[in-house]
């Protein structure tokens, strides 16, 4: 059994690395991986703290819950980024100025 602590480094770098591609990518789809690292890493931490719970499962059930939100997330986004991309003919956030049709 792994120790505590390294599973929380594990989901605190996976935090720092999707925050890191965030702020300093401009393609829209590294910024969407970005965030589904960090939501990644949230759920290795409500699972490796539901360790501790007394109610064992509130933390795995949370952390499905979000991996079910993200999906949808992730669906709507590309759609979204496609509909973009289709329009400016570029998925770089930077030369995208306006979103009207």
């Amino acid at each position: 059994m792994m120790p505590v602590d390294h599973l929380l480094i594990l989901g605190a770098g996976l935090f720092v690395i999707g925050f890191i591609v965030v702020t300093t990518r401009k393609n829209a789809i590294a910024v969407l991986i970005g965030i589904e690292l960090m939501l990644n890493a949230a759920n290795i931490n409500l699972v490796v703290f539901s360790r501790f719970d007394p109610d064992f499962l509130q933390g795995q059930v949370f952390a499905l819950f979000v991996i079910t939100v993200a999906a949808a997330e992730t669906a709507v986004a590309l759609a979204i980024v496609l509909k973009v991309y289709r329009h400016f003919k570029t998925a770089d956030l930077d030369k995208i100025s306006e979103l009207r049709g």
